[in-house]
């Protein structure tokens, strides 16, 4: 803990961020952070609460009250190695997860919760900027060689850990650069992609070999990795979009949201973007379909574009501003999410339904045509919609986004060689099968080769793509070694 009346003499305080008027000129990050004073302070909030709730809340068991009590008494070179004993990649999670932990926090009872995310961003800022952070090279080789596909945060957690036990390490990544959704996918104003540059400065150092532009399943077959190594890991994300097929869906300029966003953060880090891959907001009527995180980042990008309008609709009711503590702590809430980019302007609908897309003569979209719905329970407890009568309406839209989710990973490849000649099986959701526990964890049906990430849970959190990575490795070097000191 930190300091004992430190929740009473301190109040909360998280990392700022520049004025909307200023940050919506430029995709840099805008977070101003807290001195090292302040930020003991802030660890000294950290109270005596007998069962560190905040554990339970964090998906890579991050030992919070250790690192929030090192950061109050100046320990900063311990607080960072404790902090990396559980989450290899902190500079991501500090900045994009949305921090469960404080959810679970005991002050959050009185919705003033320890500013656990903030601290944790300052450990490994601080630790970066000091020269803490160092490779961490294995003292001995196994010989033994493992292929990682997808560089994305559980893949690259993967790979680190087996690196660090002196595996030999390939990571395989489609795309230009590594970084999976964290590159392309996140925008630089949430994550600068210096971030994850030394991060991968790092792996290089510590024997990870990088292979870009190495689309498996297509540039290369899946059963010449299985050949080549002794493991294969699957750790490729969750990318087929859900599609909303109503009327008019065909029309010019309605996307998906990762199409807009990946040739964005392209141009923003200086990668040749076409013009006719590229989507322009400015002076647009910009409708985002969809409320997660996806749909915020839409938002955020529009909003530098020089939208005219912005508008993101939700299908589903609008959640309490509050949550009821006695119904949900420590548990993750449901309550209104107010992100950075919803504050830099953009109106937000709820019990929308999307009934068609409007054209014009040119076969663009123009209009949505929409109406409200209301939810209710059947006899069974399921929840039902219904339209209500008198509610249609249109609204201008030259540029939808589609943000409401991923339904799975993409098949046509890698997946679709493994099914069909090695069988590889898939859980009802379309996910590649595989347990979490128990002697079979993060194991496929296939010999040999595992599945971690996304591609095994399901459309998740950066912290939750971690925490895979990390124990796919721990089963991946137990399979390959008869045992392991990696930590699960």
């Amino acid at each position: 803990m930190g300091k004992q009346t430190g929740f009473l003499e301190y109040e909360r305080q998280e990392y700022g961020y520049q004025p909307a008027c200023e940050r919506i000129y430029h995709y840099g990050e805008f977070l101003i952070p807290l001195s090292r004073e302040q930020v003991g302070e802030q660890g000294a909030r950290c109270m005596d609460c007998g069962i560190p709730f905040c554990h339970q809340g964090c998906p890579v068991d991050n030992l919070i009250p250790h690192w929030n009590d090192m950061v109050y008494r100046g320990e900063w070179e311990q607080a960072i190695t404790e902090l990396h004993s559980t989450n290899n990649f902190p500079e991501f999670t500090g900045r994009i997860c949305p921090a469960p932990c404080e959810a679970s926090c005991t002050l959050n009872l009185d919705d003033n919760p320890v500013a656990i995310k903030t601290i944790e961003c300052s450990i490994v800022d601080q630790a970066w900027q000091n020269g803490l952070i160092r490779p961490q090279v294995a003292r001995r080789r196994t010989g033994k060689r493992v292929a990682i596909v997808g560089s994305g945060p559980a893949g690259l957690a993967c790979a680190q850990q087996l690196a660090r036990v002196g595996h030999n390490v390939d990571v395989y990544e489609k795309a230009d650069a590594i970084g999976g959704l964290l590159r392309y996918g996140i925008p630089d104003f949430k994550l600068e992609k210096k971030h994850i540059d030394r991060r991968i400065a790092q792996m290089r150092t510590e024997g990870v070999h990088f292979h870009t532009l190495t689309n498996v399943g297509v540039d290369i077959p899946v059963s010449q990795l299985r050949k080549q190594f002794d493991s294969v890991v699957l750790a490729g994300g969750s990318e087929e979009p859900r599609d909303l097929p109503v009327p008019g869906r065909e029309l010019n300029g309605i996307h998906f949201a990762m199409e807009f966003l990946t040739a964005n953060s392209k141009r923003v880090q200086g990668v040749y973007v076409p013009d006719d891959q590229f989507i322009d907001a400015h002076d647009k009527h910009v409708v985002v379909i969809g409320g997660g995180d996806t749909g915020s980042d839409c938002v955020g990008t529009s909003n530098r574009h020089g939208a005219r309008s912005v508008t993101q609709v939700e299908i589903l009711n609008k959640p309490p501003e509050k949550e009821d503590k006695e119904l949900t702590w420590p548990y993750w809430p449901h309550k209104l999410n107010t992100s950075s980019s919803h504050q830099e302007g953009c109106e937000r609908m709820w019990n929308f339904l999307t009934k068609e897309f409007v054209g014009d003569e040119s076969g663009n979209v123009r209009a949505i045509r929409y109406a409200k719905v209301e939810w209710h329970k059947d006899e069974q407890g399921n929840w039902q919609m219904s339209e209500v009568p008198g509610t249609e309406a249109e609204m201008p839209a030259d540029l939808v986004f589609l943000a409401m989710g991923f339904v799975h990973p993409v098949r046509a490849g890698m997946l679709a060689e493994l099914e069909e000649k090695a069988g590889l099986q898939f859980d009802e959701r379309g996910n590649v099968s595989g347990a979490t526990e128990g002697e079979e964890a993060y194991k496929t049906n296939v010999e040999g080769v595992f599945a971690a990430g996304d591609m095994r849970r399901g459309q998740s959190l950066v912290v939750w793509a971690i925490r895979e990575g990390r124990q796919c490795a721990h089963a991946v070097d137990k399979w390959l070694q008869g045992k392991t000191n990696l930590p699960r």
